[in-house]
């Protein structure tokens, strides 16, 4: 399997780019995943998303913390204490930056000691689309570094790009700023170990005991007491002259707050019921209607 993490800035197109190349990888025959992570985003924020891809059906969930491959779409990251876009990249790992260096002068630029692959794709877009808009590029040579047939990345740069690109002009310039940046790298071969570089872990959480890291309760026991009544727009009525006392509502409520009352009829606790309405829509012979919530001020007749 092979594990790829994108860096790039919002704005920039990381997400975009790992799922250019998911889907490059899902029409070449692969098995893939893609997603990104989002923290509280704002435009030139570090950002980062994930694609696996496999032969195999791949069983991983959650972040590639240990990937092959690392794509660096803005270099000024490789210094950036938020993003360590090198964090655990494994031994034998591949980095590409979006660099005009060379990849000896962008190793000695920032004492990286695995295989740098560079290219200046900002100049590539500038130079084809005219703005730097890096999402289709950066697929582009992670789609080669990956291994990934050129017609595959074409048709996913067209299925994922069209709903998102109306102008064909655009979408055009994108396939072809894209296609040559592919063509613009020589293969590489991954050969990566499982080991990864301990010294350079993204955090280093300190040890805290519970009562630090925990929230602040400065009242025990008093969970029941919280009422969710009042989020309520509408609010369940039943009609016992339809209700069969079937038990359909008390089982879907979601909240548990639909009781009996002495006959064996159901009603709801308005204090905690938030209106969903889930009871409405499952009763099977529609004995439940709702009620504005402000028009239902008799809590007794409902009942």
């Amino acid at each position: 399997m092979l594990r790829l993490r994108f860096h790039g800035r919002g704005g920039q197109g990381a997400k975009v780019a790992s799922r250019v190349l998911g889907t490059a990888a899902f029409l070449d025959g692969y098995n893939a995943q893609d997603f990104p992570l989002y923290g509280a985003e704002r435009r030139g924020a570090p950002i980062t998303a994930f694609t696996r891809i496999s032969r195999d059906d791949i069983m991983e969930r959650g972040l590639v913390s240990d990937p092959d491959i690392v794509i660096v779409m803005d270099e000024t990251l490789l210094l950036d204490p938020q993003a360590m876009p090198l964090s655990g990249l494994k031994i034998g790992g591949i980095v590409f930056v979006n660099t005009p260096l060379s990849p000896l002068e962008t190793k000695e630029e920032y004492g990286i000691e695995d295989h740098v692959v560079t290219l200046d794709i900002t100049k590539v877009s500038l130079d084809m689309i005219g703005k730097p808009v890096l999402s289709s590029l950066a697929a582009g040579v992670a789609s080669r570094i990956a291994g990934i047939g050129e017609g595959a990345l074409k048709g996913a740069l067209e299925k994922e790009l069209s709903g998102i690109i109306s102008d064909r002009e655009i979408l055009g310039k994108n396939t072809d700023a894209a296609l040559h940046c592919y063509n613009a790298l020589v293969p590489v071969q991954v050969k990566t170990a499982e080991t990864i570089r301990e010294r350079d872990n993204v955090i280093t959480l300190p040890f805290e005991i519970a009562r630090v890291s925990s929230p602040a309760i400065n009242a025990t026991g008093n969970t029941p007491l919280r009422k969710t009544g009042n989020w309520r727009v509408f609010r369940p009525v039943w009609n016992y002259d339809i209700c069969t006392r079937c038990m359909t509502c008390v089982a879907r409520c979601p909240e548990g707050c639909i009781r009996l009352n002495e006959d064996g009829y159901p009603y709801a606790d308005y204090d905690n019921c938030k209106g969903c309405l889930v009871c409405a829509e499952e009763c099977p012979v529609k004995a439940i209607t709702k009620v504005r919530e402000i028009h239902s001020r008799s809590e007794e007749g409902d009942r």
